[in-house]
Parts: structure tokens; sequence; C-alpha cells
């Protein structure tokens, strides 16, 4: 396979990070910097079908929700070991977790919530809104600004919603479009990528930062997927795009204008997330719900919210 210089692979980043905008280094992205299957994080099934999240923290513990039981949150360490780090109250269910300035934000899809854990595991509602379908992934900016998915399953429809540091109430930002599920911003945070799960479509949205409360453009379709399905997501610094292809057995890899340039191979059939940790950023980690397990797998480059734990 082609591979690219160091140099050559420096002006692919920056360009990507700087402008948004594809080179043509992207079509010769480093794939063979990036295993081509994943091994197995933690042995058995401690998790439940319910198995999601993923984040990871400044210390590089790694949270997970579900643990043993729905409405749990857990916490593995450096080590391998894992504990409860938190029960969510009142049969909350947790799913999307992101972290900034060490705060883990969750969202509870049962209780039309998003919650607010210190480190310690001191948990607060956030932000609340009763009219939500289902809070479902979250993204965060550099600013703290929250972003969250909103799918309705059975009508097939999803919402865009966003919170602000200053106020923390939830704005809605888009409505008609098809289930959404996963969401992520670029590394510049100049663009929100959200995918469907009943179209099998990435979509991208500019953000005007300059509106209050912000909005959101046009979407933009930016790859369409012809089988299998889609699920959480995170960008890596360069601005490629990482995808949980729930029943399709991958992590899917795309360029930051959606060109699929790399699939990752999984043990498990069902990835419902992906999240990058590791002392250096770039191992991914991966939920699935079928072996109720974690899987990882090397990248080439961080995470995108590895700087901003």
């Amino acid at each position: 396979m082609k591979t690219i210089n160091i140099n050559l692979l420096s002006f692919a980043i920056l360009s990507v990070v700087l402008t948004g905008c594809p080179s043509k280094s992207e079509i010769e992205f480093p794939i063979n910097a990036i295993d081509n299957e994943s091994t197995t994080f933690l042995d058995g099934a401690q998790f439940t079908s319910g198995i999601e999240g993923p984040a990871v923290d400044k210390n590089n513990n790694l949270y997970v929700v579900n643990f043993g039981s729905e409405g749990t949150i857990g916490k593995i360490d450096q080590d391998g070991m894992v504990s409860t780090f938190l029960t969510l109250p009142n049969g909350s269910v947790g799913n999307g977790i992101r972290f900034y300035n060490s705060n883990m934000f969750i969202a509870d899809y049962k209780g039309h919530n998003i919650f607010k854990a210190s480190k310690e595991g001191v948990i607060e509602v956030y932000a609340h809104n009763p009219t939500m379908n289902q809070p479902n992934d979250l993204a965060v900016s550099h600013y703290g600004q929250l972003f969250c998915s909103d799918p309705n399953w059975n009508e097939k429809t999803g919402k865009i919603w966003t919170v602000s540091p200053e106020n923390q109430i939830l704005v809605e930002l888009k409505s008609g479009l098809g289930t959404t599920n996963g969401i992520e911003l670029s590394p510049n945070d100049k663009y929100l990528y959200v995918n469907e799960s009943n179209t099998l479509q990435v979509k991208r949205f500019e953000i005007d930062w300059n509106t209050n409360p912000i909005t959101l453009s046009e979407p933009t379709t930016i790859h369409e997927f012809t089988d299998g399905g889609v699920d959480g997501m995170r960008c890596d610094e360069a601005g490629n795009i990482y995808i949980a292809r729930i029943t399709s057995q991958e992590v899917a890899i795309l360029s930051p204008n959606g060109l699929l340039i790399k699939t990752v191979k999984l043990i498990g059939s069902n990835p419902t997330n992906v999240a990058f940790g590791g002392l250096d950023g770039k191992t991914v980690y991966v939920t699935v719900k079928d072996t109720k397990n974690i899987e990882k797998f090397r990248s080439y480059a961080p995470g995108r919210s590895f700087s901003i734990q």
C-alpha cells in the first residue's frame, strides 16, 4: 500500500485542521499506520447489551455505561481494573459520555437529561427538556458548548440540540432530520458531523458561532453507506471521522470531506461507539453490543477530544 513521508503527512494534517478542506494528500492517508483489526481490551462480558459511552478522562481512565446493570457507569483504570464509578438517579440510563475540564457529561435517554458529574462522582442535572425524544450521543466544543443527537426511532426522525455553558438551557438547533445518532465536531469547531441510522448518511453542518443562540447551516451529505448501520463516532486531530458501524463488524474511517479511507475489522459484530485514549491519545476503544465487551486498536493520530478532557 502507498504511504506518505512525515513532512507530507504533517502538511496534510495541518491543512485539514486549519481549513477543514481536503488536500491531495488526503487520498494518500497513511493506512498502514492504523491497525487492520482490533483486539479484546477486557476479559468476559462485564457490561450489559446497552454498553455505550465511552470516554476517557485526563488520567487515562475509560468510562462506559451499563457496567453490570443498566443505569450505572463503569470505570476502567490503566491496569484494566473495572469498578462502578456511579449509578444514575431515578431510573435514568446513560448513553453518550463526554469530558470537558475534568467534568463528565452524560446523555440520559430515559430521563431527558444531560447530567454533569465531578471527578469524585458527584452528579447533578446539567440540562433537562421533557420534549426531547431520547438524548443519545454528545459532542463538546473547545469552549464547553454541548451538542446532543436526539433520535425518534419509531418515526425515523431526529433533532439536534445544544447547551451553552453560560445558561445550561437545551436549545433545539435542527429538526426534521433522519434518525440522528452519532455526533462529533471537527478539530477547529467549524463543523458539526451527525449520522442518521435510517438513511446511513453522514451529514456536515457549518456552525455560526456569531449568532445567539448559535445556528447551523443546511446539511451537506458527505457520505452515504450502502448497507449495515451507523452509530457513535469521533474525530481524530487530523479531522478524520471514526464511525462505529453497528451490524457491520467494523469501524469505518472517513476523511473530513467524507472519503472512505479505511475500515478496521472487529471481533464482535455490533459496535456501538468509539473513544480515543491511551497515554498518547492514539488508542481507539470500541464498545461492542453483542459481546458486551470493549475492543481496541491503534490509530496514527490522537483523538480530537484528547486536548479538551
